[in-house]
């Protein structure tokens, strides 16, 4: 059943920080544009003005922002900031009147959980986009999220582990696991970059993607490349994207000698086109929620190397049948899997035609079918969803459904 056969579209608000090039903003307008072309009411608000927007969306979803992310001084001047944002985001919900109001990420979790007190009739919905306890949140917003959460009509996460985080260590009593939604095509955006000089048509390419910062560990990927660079003369590495690491990141591969085989291209709004010319992925974060470029790769038919950071890449790649997993900071398990896959084109082909399957694993209709699940659920069309105990099993039967939903190969 849909929501829309016999309904009316269900109406949805969904609360995020901002739209800037991330993750959790791709998702969320994968999401919202899945929703708008089916007919459903759909509004995004941030706290970030509009002119800092990075990705496009459908006409059909409205846009509003609340202006209301300024940086806070001190103590006092943060928790008016939050009293402000508070109140209009409450003013907005009495005035919109959403069926279902989704918030992503802890603050924003926090922010709804607080602006829907006493709106019995709005369902809501906080997500985390990243494990938890890699994350960190003053002592106030730890103590909030821990309290709040409970609030909520229900919590979604992105990986099993991170639902039982949020079981064990929250007060939240309904939790599900659903996987983002990697759009098929990608849109092609600006900044459109093509390849520097360095990648000549006929060598290889590996690919990473991600913000230059150190949780992704890309200082590790240039390590390991600079081990394989002289037994493997005909591949480069590009690495895409932007963030205060650059410099670093940047010496490192001048220290290395590698300013001819390594590049750092900046931030790509033409994704897909680099996706289309890389051989092989390369994924190498201390810690990810769930890892949209590695899905997004693999939906390329990309074969991945990922390291098994807590959640998110053993979510996505079958170890041995689309990519490969190594240990967490172990720079030569790293070399290994890479060379093995650099080395060997018969390999790269095999993991190729199973990887792709990544476009229909987490396609925008699979996962979309499962928040309508969670929708119908909430607003009590079916039965409703398996309520998890507080500090009880590792996410509930219906968290598992969703999650296998996307596992299938």
């Amino acid at each position: 059943m849909s929501l829309s056969d016999g309904a009316q579209p269900v109406k949805i608000l969904l609360l995020m920080h901002s739209l800037s090039a991330g993750g959790a903003e791709r998702a969320a307008c994968t999401l919202a544009n899945f929703w708008a072309a089916s007919g459903r009411d759909v509004n995004i608000v941030t706290l970030t003005p509009v002119s800092a927007d990075f990705y496009p969306l459908d006409r059909r979803v409205g846009r509003i922002s609340l202006d209301l992310a300024g940086a806070s001084h001190h103590a006092l001047h943060g928790l008016w900031q939050n009293v402000k944002r508070v109140v209009a985001l409450r003013r907005l919900l009495r005035s919109l009147r959403p069926d279902i109001a989704l918030a992503m990420m802890s603050t924003p979790n926090v922010l709804l959980a607080l602006a829907s007190l006493w709106l019995p009739t709005l369902q809501t919905i906080g997500s985390e986009r990243c494990y938890p306890p890699h994350a960190a949140l003053g002592r106030l917003w730890h103590v909030l999220r821990r309290t709040l959460y409970g609030r909520l009509s229900a919590m979604v996460a992105l990986t099993g582990e991170c639902a039982h985080w949020i079981e064990t260590h929250t007060s939240a009593s309904r939790v599900v696991v659903i996987p983002n939604a990697i759009a098929w095509p990608l849109p092609d955006n600006p900044p459109r970059r093509t390849l520097p000089r360095l990648c000549q048509p006929q060598r290889k390419l590996l690919l990473a993607v991600g913000r230059l910062e150190p949780v992704k560990n890309f200082d590790v990927l240039i390590r390991a490349f600079a081990r394989l660079a002289r037994a493997f003369p005909d591949w480069d590495l590009i690495i895409l994207g932007e963030g205060p690491e650059r410099a670093r990141l940047a010496s490192t591969i001048r220290c290395m000698g590698l300013v001819q085989r390594v590049a750092l291209p900046g931030v790509a709004g033409n994704v897909a086109y680099w996706y289309g010319e890389a051989d092989l992925f390369a994924l190498t974060s201390r810690s990810e929620g769930f890892p949209n470029a590695l899905a997004e790769a693999m939906a390329h038919g990309v074969p991945a190397v990922s390291v098994d950071c807590n959640t998110g890449p053993r979510d996505i790649i079958r170890h041995g049948i689309d990519g490969l997993l190594v240990p967490p900071d172990d720079i030569a398990a790293l070399s290994d899997a890479l060379a093995r896959v650099m080395g060997d084109a018969t390999l790269r082909g095999q993991l190729a035609s199973r990887s792709v399957e990544a476009r229909e694993r987490f396609s925008v209709a699979n996962i979309g079918q499962m928040w309508e699940t969670l929708f119908l659920a909430l607003c009590g069309s079916q039965a409703p969803v398996h309520e998890t105990g507080h500090a009880g099993s590792h996410a509930g039967s219906q968290s598992a459904v969703m999650k296998d939903a996307a596992h299938e190969p």
